[in-house]
């Protein structure tokens, strides 16, 4: 039972799925959530996310098995992919549940998102268009933070356009490892058409502008630590273009733009209110 448990939460790539929840508890400490609600924001958000992830190692489990990918559970066969299914549904459930409690336009703003993810999953990521569920649903991540709360806001432009940005980073760093073994199931989204270098290149550019939005967007003159926020991207976006033109793409590449994530929130938190729309 143990190591099936552990094989599900294998499945449900825990990596960004925790650094997609942590951001969000992050802009909702920025945003003076009381505890109880700052608790049910990430929560519906962790279960968005799991459900995201199992619905992804569910489908592209007889893909992943093709090219022996030893990284998923489904594809060594730990666990059956009717298990991971039946996962993805029940998480979807339960996400869209906790999320009513925040309001109508956080629920609506949440679907969204989550139907993003499945959309990727399910099609989406074969085409050229396979950037526009990670923009959709990193740009609606501050929207269901700011809409929320308990008196609904709604986000700033500049948060969404970063939020949008970032996702479009995560995907191209995500999938440039895999590139080959995509080709060979038949998977051609918009990094696959580019090529590494320049699909690097552009997730890399979209780092620094979504970073330079998130110290700029709050006013003039930049407070200290937005200015070391600023700093701190910007050398990961460089360093990233380094090892990318170094060397093979690997899941580093990936890290660095989570890395950049949580100094972006961290940034967004100090923002607080600035984060929304005037």
């Amino acid at each position: 039972m143990a190591t099936r448990v552990t094989s599900l939460l294998l499945a449900s790539h825990p990596g960004p799925t925790l650094v997609v929840t942590a951001v969000a508890a992050g802009l909702g400490i920025g945003l003076g959530y009381s505890p109880g609600r700052l608790a049910l924001l990430a929560l519906a958000i962790l279960l968005g996310q799991l459900s995201i992830g199992w619905s992804n190692d569910w489908l592209d489990a007889a893909r992943d098995r093709a090219v022996d990918r030893a990284d998923k559970p489904a594809a060594r066969g730990d666990i059956s992919p009717t298990a991971v299914r039946a996962a993805a549904f029940s998480a979807l459930g339960l996400a869209l549940v906790a999320t009513a409690p925040l309001g109508p336009g956080a629920l609506a703003a949440h679907a969204v998102a989550i139907a993003g993810g499945w959309a990727y999953n399910l099609g989406l990521k074969s085409t050229v268009l396979s950037f526009v569920p990670f923009a959709v649903s990193f740009g609606l991540l501050p929207a269901i933070a700011t809409l929320g709360q308990e008196r609904p806001l709604v986000p700033a432009g500049w948060v969404l356009l970063a939020g949008a940005l970032l996702g479009v980073a995560a995907h191209i760093t995500n999938v440039l490892p895999d590139l080959a073994d995509d080709e060979r199931t038949g998977i051609r989204g918009l990094p696959h058409r580019l090529g590494a270098t320049v699909s690097g290149l552009l997730a890399f550019g979209c780092l620094a502008v979504a970073t330079a939005l998130v110290a700029l967007g709050p006013g003039w003159p930049m407070r200290p630590a937005l200015t070391v926020g600023l700093v701190l991207g910007l050398a990961a976006a460089a360093l990233g273009v380094v090892l990318l033109l170094r060397s093979s793409p690997t899941r580093l590449l990936m890290q660095l733009i989570m890395t950049c994530a949580l100094i972006d929130v961290l940034m967004l938190a100090i923002a607080g209110q600035s984060v929304v729309a005037a």
